[in-house]
């Protein structure tokens, strides 16, 4: 009798399978334990990461999880449990760019109310002199770079969907604004914020500019830039010049870029010092900000390279697989500056911060990247 055999092919599954299907097993009753009950910026980045994975790779079930935490929150009438205007938090507006997604595809309108809801609070938050988002209430006449992700993809996808074309001026104001008052001339990098009243410890009293570039916040700009222009329509006055100043940008942050890794460090301005770090979230959010604007024919002439070696060396450096999934290591578990518990802007003060593995403040901008990158290889670009 002749001896047969038969190959079994496997395909190795999509990295953003991987990372979803990790998500999800940590999930109990439909929901996961770290995103229950709360209304927050962390959630609403990890969600909208499941959302396109969902898409990217037609696998429902990691949607369902978005609609389950949505559905617990918002009331019937659109009221978002844990919410507060009154609190004028721009951290509080992240998660509301579910929404969107929620209403086109169900069309109920709670989603639509609770929009509604978020646009209020960026109709009269506190402002700078020259109309910049105070961060919180509770950090007067500070515009901070996390600020300008949280709120300007969110007022730009509201005033393409909605026909509210004022939300695009104002949403280009902000990346425009925060981007003159931060930027370092000599680096071409962003500080981490500024203070207009010059008031506070952690900033430069003759520029108001907090005292280091950190890389989250470097992140969180980008991420930013690239979100909000995906909804601008081409004619918009200030589409170019927003467009231009993340090329520019785009230069400055290749050649932070750690040439040994392909990573970029937790202060970014202070390369191989002693106690800096090669972080996860920095790494991971430009490596996603600047894939997608290469996807988009937004960055012109900004090597290929610097994207790629950025991905290979996420996926060497941070990552580990074993049965229970994948993890992401190197994140700083948080940062930020002023507050009851002083935070100075200082060196040591950044690199002092916990150091940790598989939150999601790195777990959803590793799966946002891993979605680009693979959407880079089949040719998406």
């Amino acid at each position: 009798m002749a001896e047969t055999s038969a190959k079994v092919i496997v395909q190795e599954r999509r990295m953003s399978v991987k990372i979803a299907d990790t998500l999800l097993s940590e999930c109990t009753d439909g929901n996961h334990p770290k995103l229950a009950g709360k209304w927050g910026y962390v959630g609403g980045m990890t969600l909208m990461a499941l959302e396109r994975a969902a898409v990217w790779n037609r696998e429902r079930k990691y949607a369902e999880l978005v609609d389950h935490h949505m559905d617990e929150l918002i009331e019937q009438d659109g009221t978002i449990l844990t919410y507060r205007l009154e609190d004028y938090n721009l951290d509080m507006i992240n998660e509301g760019k579910n929404l969107f997604t929620l209403w086109k595809r169900t069309g109920e309108d709670k989603y639509y109310q609770a929009i509604l809801q978020l646009a209020a609070q960026l109709k009269g938050p506190p402002r700078t002199s020259e109309g910049g988002f105070w961060h919180k209430k509770i950090y007067p006449f500070q515009m901070w770079l996390d600020g300008i992700y949280m709120s300007s993809p969110f007022l730009a996808e509201y005033a393409s969907i909605l026909d509210h074309p004022d939300s695009f001026d104002e949403a280009a104001r902000q990346i425009l604004l925060i981007e003159q008052k931060t930027r370092n001339p000599r680096t071409g990098l962003l500080h981490h914020a500024w203070d207009e009243s010059r008031e506070q410890r952690w900033c430069d009293k003759d520029t108001g500019q907090s005292f280091h570039v950190w890389g989250r916040a470097m992140g969180w700009y980008a991420m930013a830039v690239v979100d909000a222009l995906e909804h601008f329509p081409v004619d918009h006055p200030q589409r170019g010049q927003i467009m231009g100043i993340f090329e520019r940008m785009s230069y400055a942050i290749a050649h932070a870029q750690d040439q040994d890794s392909g990573l970029w460090y937790q202060v970014m301005d202070q390369n191989g010092r002693e106690g800096n770090y090669l972080e996860a979230s920095a790494s991971c959010m430009l490596t996603y900000a600047l894939a997608k604007g290469q996807r988009l024919h937004y960055l012109a002439e900004l090597d290929r390279k610097v994207v790629e070696n950025a991905y290979a060396g996420i996926l060497k450096q941070l990552v580990t697989e074993d049965e229970k999934g994948v993890h992401l290591h190197r994140i700083c578990h948080g940062a930020g500056l002023g507050g009851k518990k002083y935070r100075d802007g200082s060196y040591a003060y950044y690199i002092s911060e916990q150091i940790v593995s598989d939150v999601q403040m790195g777990v959803a901008p590793f799966l946002l990247a891993s979605i680009e990158m693979e959407q880079r290889g089949a040719g998406g670009e």
